[in-house]
C-alpha cells in the first residue's frame, strides 16, 4: 500500500480525536485538555485535506477522502466552539475532585472527619462529551476513502489505515494526557490507566493487519527486499517488540504511588510513540508498491 503524508495525517487526526472521547465522556479531565487536542488534530487533518486537494488522485475514494476530512474538520470546529463557550459550567468531575479534596484539609484542620463540602452548582450547561463523537467517525469515512487510494487489496488497506489510526492516536494521546497532569494536579491516573491499557489491546491488531501477506512477513523472509539486506525489516521488529515493551513499562509506573511515577510514564510514552510511529510507517513504506 502507499505512503502518502494525507491518509497519515488523517489516521493520526482521526486516533487521536477517537480517544480524546474515550477521555472526556468520563467528565474528569478538565476543559482545557480537549481544547488542545481539538487544535491539534484540526490542524493535521487540515493538512491531510491540503496534501489530498493537491494531489493527482481521483476518482470516488478521492471524493470520499475529502468529504470526509472536511466534515471532519467542521465537527472539531463545532466541538471545539461549543466547549469555549460553556467553559464556565467546567466538568462535573473536576468539581467534584475539588470538593473531596476541600473535604480532606477541612478535615485535617478541624480534626473532624465528618466535615463535609458539595461540589459547586455549574453555570450552565456542561460541554456534552457526545459532540466529540461525529468527529473520528467522519474521519473513519475518509479513511475509507483514502483505501481505495493505497493500491493492493481494498479490505486489508482499510484495516491497515483504520488499526493504523487507533493505534498511533492512542499512545499520542496518552503521552498528551501524561503531561496535562502538570496543569491539573489531584487528577486521578484512571483516565491515563485507560489509554495505557487500550495501547496494549490495539498493539495486536496492528502487528496482525501489518503481517497479512503482502505483509511484512514477506520482508522478513525476503520476498520483498528492503534494499538494505532486510536491516529495515528486523528495525520493524525492533520497534514492534519495543512499543509493547514500553507499554507494559509505563503501566507498572503506573502502579506506584508516587506523583513522579505520572512523569515517569509520561516519559516512557514519548518513546513509544517513536517506536509506534516507526511500527507503523517503516511498514508501510516497504509494502509501498
Amino acid at each position: 500500500m502507499k505512503l502518502d503524508a494525507g491518509s497519515f495525517l488523517l489516521q493520526w487526526a482521526t486516533g487521536g480525536l477517537l480517544f480524546l472521547w474515550v477521555t472526556t465522556r468520563h467528565r474528569i479531565v478538565s476543559l482545557g485538555y480537549g481544547w488542545l487536542l481539538r487544535g491539534v488534530y484540526g490542524c493535521l487533518a487540515i493538512g491531510a485535506l491540503v496534501v489530498e486537494l493537491r494531489s493527482d488522485h481521483h476518482g470516488a475514494g478521492h471524493a470520499i477522502f475529502v468529504a470526509g476530512t472536511a466534515l471532519l474538520i467542521v465537527a472539531v470546529v463545532v466541538a471545539l466552539l461549543v466547549s469555549v463557550l460553556r467553559r464556565s459550567a467546567g466538568v462535573r468531575g473536576q468539581r467534584a475532585e475539588r470538593a473531596r479534596r476541600a473535604e480532606r484539609v477541612a478535615a485535617m484542620v478541624d480534626g473532624n472527619e465528618t466535615v463535609e463540602h458539595t461540589p459547586d452548582e455549574p453555570v450552565g450547561s456542561e460541554f456534552p462529551p457526545m459532540l466529540d463523537v461525529p468527529a473520528p467517525l467522519l474521519g473513519v469515512v475518509g479513511l475509507l476513502g483514502a483505501a481505495a487510494l493505497a493500491g493492493g487489496p481494498y479490505g486489508l488497506a482499510a484495516a491497515r489505515l483504520v488499526v493504523g489510526a487507533a493505534f498511533l492516536g492512542v499512545i499520542t494521546d496518552a503521552m498528551l494526557l501524561g503531561h496535562w497532569y502538570l496543569t491539573q494536579p489531584g487528577l486521578s491516573r484512571s483516565p491515563l490507566k485507560e489509554l495505557v491499557r487500550w495501547c496494549a489491546i490495539a498493539w495486536p491488531f496492528e502487528i496482525l493487519v501489518l503481517l497479512i501477506p503482502t505483509g511484512m512477513i514477506s520482508v522478513l523472509n525476503g520476498s520483498i527486499s528492503d534494499g538494505y539486506g532486510g536491516l529495515l525489516g528486523w528495525m520493524w521488529v525492533v520497534s514492534a517488540v519495543t512499543t509493547i515493551g514500553l507499554i507494559v513499562v509505563t503501566w507498572l509506573a503506573l502502579r506506584e504511588r508516587y506523583y513522579s511515577a505520572v512523569m515517569a510514564a509520561t516519559g516512557l510514552l514519548y518513546l513509544a510513540i517513536l517506536t509506534a510511529f516507526g511500527t507503523d510507517l517503516v511498514a508501510r513504506a516497504l509494502l509501498a508498491p
